[in-house]
């Protein structure tokens, strides 16, 4: 039985703009992968400099790189999905995707440190995937936010008023 049955209102469900929220992943998915890229070019430019030394790879490092961008991409793509499931799920659920984003990105800039190399490429990596995933918090935190307030705009008129 509803809550309507019961004489209790509705509760309030946001409308969601699912294209806006999931043109916004994709984007975000873009700039995930091209920050992975960038992050290993600065990391490789700095290291060549220090080092006085070519790197033992391209300009664009070995497979690793690709790797790296296309699981940033993925790790945008199932940022969106989860906040897409947060919305329609969960009381506050930008909230909820603050703390869950937070966590895994903490455990993505330890993860180098455990890998066992060169402290020099286990903190060049952590913060390659400290800047992803802030990226990928604050870009899909946007596109969550401004995709329900443009459900709340069709909603109501200019002056806040039901159409």
């Amino acid at each position: 039985m509803s809550a309507s049955g019961y004489g209790l209102p509705e509760p309030d469900r946001p409308t969601i703009d699912v294209t806006r929220l999931w043109s916004g992943g994709l984007a975000t998915a873009v700039v995930a992968a091209l920050i992975g890229l960038v992050g290993v070019l600065v990391v490789r430019a700095l290291f060549r400099v220090a080092l006085h030394a070519p790197v033992d790879a391209g300009p664009f490092g070995g497979s690793g790189t690709a790797v790296l961008c296309a699981l940033a991409a993925a790790a945008a793509l199932a940022a969106t999905g989860l906040v897409h499931l947060l919305l329609i799920s969960t009381p506050r659920p930008l909230a909820y995707f603050g703390w869950i984003v937070g966590l895994l990105t903490a455990a993505a800039v330890v993860l180098p440190f455990l890998a066992g190399g060169s402290i020099g490429v286990a903190l060049a990596s952590a913060v390659i995937h400290l800047v992803i995933g802030m990226a990928i918090g604050s870009l899909v935190t946007g596109a969550a936010a401004s995709a329900t307030r443009a459900g709340a705009a069709r909603r109501y008129g200019a002056g806040g008023q039901p159409r």
